[in-house]
């Protein structure tokens, strides 16, 4: 498992019941098993439930994982929460300063993703069909795909982002956003009325600006964040060339020019287009671009919503050209 050990023998073959398994992670075409799999974690999560008493169950964070559990604790578990592996082994020095920090992430999330421990050593069918090179070795998994992946002990910012990458891909929500209770509905706030009358008249700077003093004094404001997104990309639409797409077309290189094609399109309904121009400039791009690139894609799935299908899609896209 890592260069210059002694081998500790041939892996066993993996079983077929997991060759299967994992056929149906990486196999896009598999739908009758990625779909019994989400019935399964319905299921599980119904049963939950049960013995909690209907109520809520605690959360889980961390969990081991061998390879007769591999296929409920981790792939159909990953239809309702991203799971990320951690391949490690006992006698692996990087392996004990990169777990403690995934353990640590994972306290913090809260149940909005799962670390699931696999032993390398005790799972070594496992272990080669996961197709592990050396270790620590980390793995995303969501819905039954594998997202993203990383290896050695990566400082805890990196690791960090990472795991936020995979919850920014998957539409995760952050820990405790199911517990909070619901924002009371308001009547008429005068402040959004005089923001919605300014938008309605085009003045979209003096919307943006109502809607930033309302976010100012009320960051949870249920309804600001969301309309001020949608003023900026007016705003920024408004004083767009119509040619802008041709002309982002035509100079793939000029990253100023793509982000205004991106938003054109996303205003006219391309939103599959827009998704994947931005998309196209996170992959052959680097540095301060790619971080561009990737903050105004993660705005414009705000505009369309963490619910649409084109979204969930382009979210995993986005974790695979990051990782």
């Amino acid at each position: 498992m890592q260069p210059g050990r002694p081998s500790r023998g041939a892996a066993p073959a993996p079983s077929p019941a997991l060759s299967a398994a994992l056929a149906g992670a990486v196999d896009l075409s598999a739908l009758k098993a990625r779909n019994e799999a989400r019935e399964r974690a319905e299921q599980q999560a119904g049963q939950a439930r049960t013995t909690t008493g209907g109520g809520p169950a605690a959360p889980v964070t961390v969990l081991d994982v061998t390879e007769a559990t591999f296929q409920a604790e981790v792939l159909d578990r990953s239809f309702s929460t991203p799971v990320i592996l951690d391949l490690w082994a006992e006698w692996c020095g990087p392996c004990k300063q990169l777990s403690p920090v995934l353990e640590k992430l994972a306290a913090e999330g809260g149940g909005s993703w799962v670390l699931a421990k696999v032993d390398v050593d005790g799972n070594q069918a496992l272990a080669q069909a996961l197709r592990v090179q050396s270790i620590p070795s980390v793995k995303a998994v969501f819905q039954g795909q594998m997202l993203g992946e990383f290896t050695g002990a990566l400082p805890e910012p990196q690791v960090r982002q990472f795991v936020q990458a995979v919850l920014e891909a998957t539409g995760a929500e952050p820990a405790g956003a199911e517990m909070a209770p619901e924002a009371p509905e308001e009547p008429e706030d005068p402040r959004v009325v005089a923001a919605e009358d300014a938008t309605a008249a085009g003045d979209f700077d003096g919307a943006a600006r109502l809607y930033q003093e309302i976010l100012a004094a009320d960051p949870g404001h249920p309804r600001a964040a969301a309309a001020l997104r949608e003023v900026e990309l007016l705003r920024r639409v408004v004083t767009a060339s119509p040619d802008a797409v041709a002309r982002a077309d035509a100079a793939p290189d000029d990253l100023d020019a793509q982000l205004v094609a991106a938003d054109l399109q996303l205003a006219e309904g391309d939103v599959d287009g827009a998704f994947r121009r931005l998309l196209d400039v996170v992959r052959r791009t680097a540095g301060a671009d790619r971080e561009r690139a990737r903050t105004r894609l993660v705005e414009l799935f705000g505009i369309v919503g963490t619910d649409d299908q084109r979204v969930t899609a382009a979210r995993r896209d986005l974790s695979r050209a990051l990782f």
